[in-house]
Formats: structure tokens, C-alpha cells, sequence
């Protein structure tokens, strides 16, 4: 088996060799790249390169940021829209909160930005402090299923994109809000234009005195990119930071803990011609938490963990409108801990990925496949995956996908303990197959239904787990957990006016019995999620917009999963979307619902929050 996978990795190594020697012998001198302002909707998830979406053979929702910086408090609301994502949210505020994608773990899955890797090293409750602010946004992606073959591991469930853009005008927009709680806002976006180099400048801070004791935060983030075009292509470079403290009030038990996390982040990405792209990362992320705020002498931890990635792909033309991808990654991770001691380890992967488009053909095909090796040359993953789509009609799409997805262990995984938890260093790699196949259909200008079945099955997944609630969790791997799903959504303009989004998550879980063990994180997703959107124009720039959000967890604290009730939350926004001056009104949970995303850790009430934005520029 070894010698195996030593073969596999050879001969991808070789297929990246090749590619890069033939695009070094191109000698043609290129021109300076246009700045890319994109026109149409396109999608770099699940695909070797960007494809429109309505031609994507892969589950993938496309999120636009622009419009809902007023309407929305923060990115994780904006998820929300997809039913297949449950938000497992802490801190108030956008502040720490877990994802959970088609039932599995929020550590299974990836979370990027521009493609680079966030996801944390320490511990996954880390993957959603992204660096940058939400004004900082153009777009979400969401690829629903495995994806480690394109995007290597963590990508079990799904991965997550958060992109940027570059901008097309010369802006400012100056933003300030006040609201409930003593709540505040701030943010700053600025954007410069120039023939070949553009940039943009971004912050954003929020702060509150928290609805109950010990939930108050404060986060702060700014964001710094540029993008340039050369005669080698469009370069591509951020630098960006946060940092975010927060009363963590029942987060990790029953302690009024306290916590502080900042992160530093920096990239670059530079196209060596029309077909080859490099790119490098850094993160930096450090983690202070004090387990009683009162008594911080007690028990406290400091965690600082960084990491590195770089990468070349290189695309080669087969016929005139398929390619063949090929990829070469490379990246490493270490943690200097006052708990978890001091560990490193790294990684490199190899992948090719075959996208056969033919010319005048209704059809697409995608096969791919990975070898990562792991540091100490111990352990390697092969992770394979198949995708294509048939475009029965012009409005009627069949598509159908599958894979496999893997992840190893975080640090916290494997070394944390406190009077609350406990870490496995025996743990194994966890991993999921997972498929799905779906229709799209659009049978007119103003109606669009998608529906999609799913299935997965894990192998090792990790979770934690107690006898009672006066015993440790403590880290093991399960076994014989798989999920079966439906996920569908209507999009519908009954008027030029009036926007109606509707979409459903249905989903059924079965794992090998626990033996009377309580699980912590495993069981708690939904196995009903829905969510509405009704978006309304009233007069000439006015935008009422209406969100509703009905979940019904498998697992709740002190309920058997066949008595778990459903819970709605209501939340609504009126905003003045044109003109210098734009004020905006949010109102948060107006059903007023008391209810728990994470066992034991509360949610906010009705809240109002209101402000206004100033637009100078174009």
C-alpha cells in the first residue's frame, strides 16, 4: 500500500513538471492584464477554474455581500440563507460561532478566503474569525459535499469561500449605528481606482455591554488589499488583522469565562501568464482564555498557533473548451501553548483535475484526484472526486457529484484539558464519502427551483463525549455515523418590486449507539432548517426585507431528540439604498424567541439597532 501511494504522488509530481515546463517555453511576450471586474455570476468552488454558475456540476450557493452590509449585523446572517448551513452561534454580534454544513461537524467544514486557508490549528470554534470586515466582502461561496480533492482537508461537509473583489469606482462610505444592549458600530471602506492598479481600505468595529452578565464584546478588524496588472498577469496582495474579546458566559460550561482572540493575516497571488498562478499565505492567530472572569488567577490558558501555505496551479487546454488542472500545495502549522505545549507538522499534495466541456454538447464532466502526505511520512490520503451535469433543456439541469473528504486532528483535539475537558493524543484522521445528485430549473425570468438529494457516511469522527453531566467530555472517535438529506430552494420576483426566497434542508441522521454517553457536538444539528427571505421596494429607494429562520435541533440540552421542538427566529431590516446620506434600521429577533443554537449557551432577545451610512464618490 505505501509504494502505492508513493506511485500515485510520483505521477502527479510529473503531470505538475510537465505543465510547468510547457508554460516556460511559451516565449510570447504578454500584455498588462485588465483588472478583473467580473459581469456575470462566477463560481470557483468544486471547478478547476471559475465557470458561470448556472453551468456548475457541483451543490454550490452563491452569496452576494454589496447589498447587505446595512441590511445584515455580519456574514454569519447572510449564511443563514443557505438552509444547508447551520450557524451554532455563541457571541453575539458576529462573534464566535461554529458552522455546520449537511449534519456534519462545525470541524468538518473548510473555511477560506480568496481560496487561502482559515481554518484554525488550535481549534475549529477559531474558523469563523476571519481577518477581514464584512463591508471588506463581495461574495460568499458555499460547496456543499466533500471538496478536499480541490481544496485538500477539513473539506468533509463543505467549504466555505469568503471572496473579495476588486473595485470598479472610487468610493468612501463612512458608517455609524448605535442600538440595544449598548450596542455600537463603526466601519470605514474606501476604494481607489487607477488604470492598472485599484486598492481598498476597510475597518469596522462593534461593541456591546452584552444582553445578560458576561456576554459583552468588542471586535475590531481592518483590511488593507491592492491589485495590479502587469505583462505577467494580475497581482493580488492583502494584509489584514482583528481582534475580538468577549465574555464567554456558558460557552464551554457552566463558568463565566472570559476570551480574546487577534489575528494577523497576509497573502499574495500573482498570475505567471494567462494559464499558471502562485500564491502564498500567512496567519498568525493568538487565543487568550481566562475560565473564571472573576477569578482569572484560577485557570487561564494562551494559545498562539501560525501557519503558512503556498501553491501553484497551472490549467492546460485540451480541445478548445475543456482543460486539464494541475496543482502542487504545500503548507505547514504550529501552536506554542501554555496548555497544549509546542507541536509543528506540515503537509504537501499533489492533485489533477480533468473538466471536459465539449463544444455544442449539453454536457460536463469533472474527475479529480489528490495525495496529501503528512510531515514524518507516517500517513497519506488519496482523496478522489467525480462531478458532470446534463442540461436536458435550456431551463431544466441535471447534475450529480461525489467524493471524499478528510481532516486530522486539531491541537486542542489532541492535547487540551481543563476542569471541563479532556483531549485524545491516540485520536485517528476522521473521513467521509459523500454524493449527491439534484435538478436546477429555471422555467421563467422571475421563478428558479433547485432540489438535491444527499448522502454521507464518516468514518473516526471526531466528538466528545461524557457519562454525566458532572464528568469530563472527553475526545474519542465515533463510528457508523451517516446522513441522508434533501435540500431544495425557490427564488421568485412576482414583481420588479418584490424579491421571495424560500429554502429547505431536510435531514436524517443514524450512528452506532453511545452506550449511555452524552455527545457534545456531533449530534447537535438540525434535522429541519428553513429559511424565507421576502425583499420588498417600497417608493423609490426604500427596502423593507423580512428573514425568517425556523430550525428544529436533533439534540437539545435535557430533551430526547424525538421531543426537540422547533424554534423561529423573526429578524428585519428598512434601508435607504440610494443618495449620500443612507440611513438603516435592523431589528433583530422580533418573535422575541428564547432559544440555544449551542447547549446552554443563551441568545439574544428583540433588539433594535440603527444608524447611517455616508457615500462620498461615485
Amino acid at each position: 500500500m505505501p509504494a502505492l501511494k508513493s506511485i500515485r504522488f510520483t505521477a502527479i509530481l510529473l503531470f505538475a513538471a510537465c505543465a510547468v515546463a510547457a508554460f516556460s517555453q511559451n516565449t510570447t511576450v504578454p500584455q498588462p492584464a485588465p483588472l478583473p471586474h467580473p459581469s456575470q455570476t462566477m463560481v470557483v468552488l468544486g471547478s478547476a477554474v471559475p465557470v458561470p454558475l448556472a453551468e456548475s456540476s457541483s451543490s454550490v450557493l452563491v452569496l452576494p455581500v454589496e447589498t447587505k452590509t446595512l441590511t445584515l449585523e455580519s456574514e454569519q446572517d447572510l449564511l443563514r440563507q443557505d438552509a444547508s448551513v447551520f450557524i451554532e452561534q455563541r457571541g453575539a454580534g458576529g462573534g464566535q460561532a461554529d458552522i455546520v454544513l449537511r449534519g456534519g461537524t462545525f470541524e468538518q467544514t473548510l473555511v477560506l478566503l480568496n481560496g487561502f486557508r482559515i481554518d484554525d490549528s488550535q481549534t475549529a470554534h477559531h474558523n469563523l474569525d476571519l481577518p477581514i470586515p464584512f463591508d471588506a466582502m463581495d461574495s460568499i461561496e458555499v460547496l456543499h459535499g466533500a471538496g478536499s480533492t480541490l481544496h485538500g482537508e477539513d473539506a468533509l461537509s463543505g467549504v466555505v469561500d469568503f471572496l473579495t473583489a476588486a473595485p470598479a469606482r472610487n468610493s468612501l462610505v463612512v458608517r455609524a449605528g448605535a442600538g440595544s444592549f449598548g450596542s455600537n458600530e463603526e466601519s470605514l471602506l474606501g476604494n481607489l481606482v487607477r488604470r492598472q492598479w485599484s486598492g481598498r481600505l476597510t475597518a469596522r468595529r462593534n461593541f456591546s455591554t452584552g444582553f445578560i452578565d458576561d456576554r459583552d464584546y468588542r471586535n475590531e478588524d481592518a483590511s488593507l488589499e491592492s491589485w495590479a496588472g502587469s505583462r505577467l498577469g494580475v497581482s493580488d496582495v492583502m494584509i489584514a488583522a482583528s481582534d475580538r474579546s468577549f465574555g464567554a458566559n456558558q460557552f464551554y460550561g457552566s463558568y463565566n469565562s472570559w476570551e480574546r482572540t487577534k489575528g494577523v493575516f497576509a497573502s499574495g497571488r500573482q498570475e505567471l501568464g494567462s494559464r499558471t498562478q502562485a500564491a502564498f499565505g500567512y496567519r498568525r492567530h493568538t487565543d487568550e482564555f481566562v475560565l473564571l472572569r472573576n477569578h482569572p488567577s484560577v485557570y487561564e490558558n494562551n494559545h498562539t498557533d501560525g501557519s503558512w501555505q503556498a501553491s501553484l496551479r497551472h490549467t492546460v487546454p485540451i480541445a478548445t473548451t475543456s482543460l486539464l488542472l494541475i496543482g502542487l500545495e504545500s503548507d505547514g502549522d504550529s501552536i506554542r501553548s501554555s496548555n497544549l505545549g509546542l507541536h509543528a507538522r506540515n503537509r504537501g499534495a499533489g492533485y489533477v483535475d480533468l473538466d471536459l466541456r465539449p463544444a455544442k454538447s449539453r454536457w460536463n464532466l469533472a474527475a479529480g484526484a489528490r495525495e496529501e502526505i503528512f510531515s514524518g511520512g507516517a500517513q497519506s490520503v488519496f482523496s478522489p472526486h467525480l462531478a458532470g451535469s446534463l442540461r436536458v433543456a435550456n431551463k431544466l439541469k441535471l447534475r450529480a457529484s461525489g467524493g471524499y473528504g478528510f481532516r486530522i486532528p486539531t491541537y486542542t483535539d489532541l492535547y487540551y484539558s481543563d476542569p471541563a475537558t479532556i483531549g485524545n493524543p491516540n485520536l485517528k484522521p476522521e473521513s467521509a464519502w459523500s454524493g449527491d445528485g439534484g435538478v436546477d430549473w429555471i422555467p421563467s425570468g422571475t421563478l428558479s427551483v433547485s432540489v438535491t438529494g444527499f448522502y454521507t457516511r464518516q468514518h473516526n469522527t471526531f466528538d466528545y463525549v461524557r457519562s454525566s453531566s458532572s464528568a469530563q467530555w472527553r475526545a474519542v472517535n465515533l463510528s457508523g455515523l451517516h446522513f441522508t438529506g434533501i435540500e431544495s430552494s425557490a427564488t421568485w420576483a412576482p414583481a420588479k418590486s418584490q424579491h421571495i426566497q424560500i429554502a429547505w434542508t431536510g435531514l436524517a441522521g443514524a450512528q452506532a449507539p453511545l452506550n449511555g454517553l452524552q455527545s457534545e457536538y456531533a449530534l447537535n444539528y438540525p434535522v429541519q432548517n428553513i429559511h424565507a427571505t421576502w425583499t420588498a421596494l417600497l417608493g423609490r429607494a426604500l427596502t423593507l426585507t423580512n428573514a425568517v429562520e425556523i430550525a428544529k435541533p436533533y439534540q437539545q440540552a435535557g430533551i430526547a431528540p424525538w421531543n426537540a421542538t422547533a424554534y423561529p427566529v423573526w429578524n428585519a431590516a428598512l434601508t435607504h439604498d440610494s443618495g449620500k446620506i443612507r440611513p438603516y434600521l435592523r431589528l433583530g429577533n422580533l418573535s422575541n424567541t428564547g432559544y440555544q443554537q449551542i447547549n446552554g449557551v443563551a441568545m439574544p432577545g428583540r433588539s433594535i439597532t440603527g444608524g447611517i451610512s455616508l457615500w462620498l464618490g461615485r
